[in-house]
């Protein structure tokens, strides 16, 4: 039985895992939670959410990272996903964690502010995911619950119509970073894509590089992502005409990485220190929360508050999830002195320091507190 990845064309969290399994030319066919079989596949991962990689022996594999570390286990990876020197493997891990978490400003915001350029593609996009052939009524009624649902979710990111013009002009700065980077090198470190590519699609691709208003704007403004956008959707591991699949050599940052670490350092680690903060206040708030649970009264409930930070100008309050943790520590792990180094030159020092007396897991597909330290 070949494997089912669960998910839709839209969804930035499925890009991550749909790509990385392309590049592997792993045996897997996508399918959609109008699939009949989804209804059981939620009970069974214990909440509503995409994607999942059903096995061929029914084993379920739920979160695009999880995915990932699931193939690499398995020796079914073709090109690795994680570097083999200490400096990229520690800039692979921030790349996984800002590019699933510290694009969904803009990714919210040129998704659901751009009705005019984009409404009408959504509908249809969301309907082809959960209610194919949908009568026009029942369908109306569907994309309205799911883009007020998402909707919602925008304005729990910081996404206001005070903040979109300083969304605008990070993700333009970011943009503008990233082309720069890939005029030179195929993907972020080199030859071939890592963590940090597979994690930088879901946005890019799904909202950024697919929706019809920021598509066009990628288009204009940034070529080169443009093109890796394209390639991260190939199975072929090289396109355009680059040499190898090599890492950048000598474990070296060029000047135009450096440069995008040292955006990540501005744009995003002012929140993941308010959340980590925030986090350490709301676990000494529940002292006797039981390891292995959320301590929500929902099992499957991702954020446990919303933390206030100054933001571009403007004071903004963001969710709190503790999967950005469960991140974060994998980042942690692999920071080495060399590493180390590198991030305190950026301005990612902090990175090391942002911990938490207990530690997040994932069990059961499910984010829990491990015991307290």
């Amino acid at each position: 039985m070949t494997a089912k990845l669960f998910g839709m064309p839209g969804s930035l969290y499925t890009a991550r895992a749909r790509s990385y399994l392309l590049k592997q030319h792993y045996d897997f066919e996508e399918t959609i939670p109008a699939d009949p079989a989804w209804p059981s596949v939620t009970q069974a991962v214990g909440r509503w959410i995409i994607p999942v990689l059903q096995l061929s022996d029914g084993t379920l594999v739920q979160d695009g990272v999880a995915i990932i570390d699931h193939v690499e286990a398995s020796g079914a990876a073709r090109r690795s996903a994680y570097p083999e020197t200490p400096v990229h493997r520690a800039i692979a891990h921030v790349f996984e964690l800002f590019g699933g978490e510290g694009l969904l400003r803009p990714a919210m915001h040129y998704r659901w502010d751009y009705d005019a350029e984009n409404l009408a593609f959504l509908r249809a996009d969301f309907l082809g995911g959960l209610f194919p052939g949908a009568p026009a009524e029942a369908g109306d009624a569907v994309f309205a619950n799911a883009s007020g649902r998402m909707r919602k979710a925008r304005d729990g990111f910081g996404v206001s119509a005070e903040t979109a013009p300083a969304i605008q002009a990070s993700y333009h700065d970011f943009l503008a970073r990233l082309d720069a980077h890939l005029a030179h090198y195929p993907y972020l470190l080199g030859g071939r894509p890592t963590l940090g590519d597979y994690a930088l699609i879901g946005p890019l691709y799904p909202h950024l590089g697919r929706d019809p208003y920021p598509a066009a704007e990628m288009k204009r403004r940034a070529f080169h992502v443009w093109r890796w956008v394209e390639r991260m959707q190939s199975p072929q591991a090289q396109l355009g005409g680059y040499p190898d699949e090599t890492l950048i050599a000598g474990d070296a940052v060029p000047d135009t990485l450096a440069a995008l670490l040292a955006f990540v350092a501005e744009d995003f680690l002012p929140e993941l220190a308010a959340h980590v903060d925030f986090a350490a206040r709301w676990l000494a708030e529940h002292p006797g929360l039981e390891p292995g649970t959320n301590g929500l009264p929902n099992p499957g409930a991702r954020a446990i508050g919303k933390a206030a930070f100054a933001w571009r100008g403007h004071q903004i309050e963001t969710l709190v999830m503790p999967y950005r943790f469960w991140l974060l520590q994998r980042l942690q792990a692999a920071l080495t002195p060399a590493a180390q180094a590198v991030l305190d030159q950026a301005g990612l020092g902090a990175l090391a320091t942002l911990t938490l007396p207990r530690r997040v897991e994932r069990v059961n597909n499910l984010e829990v507190w491990g015991p307290a330290s």
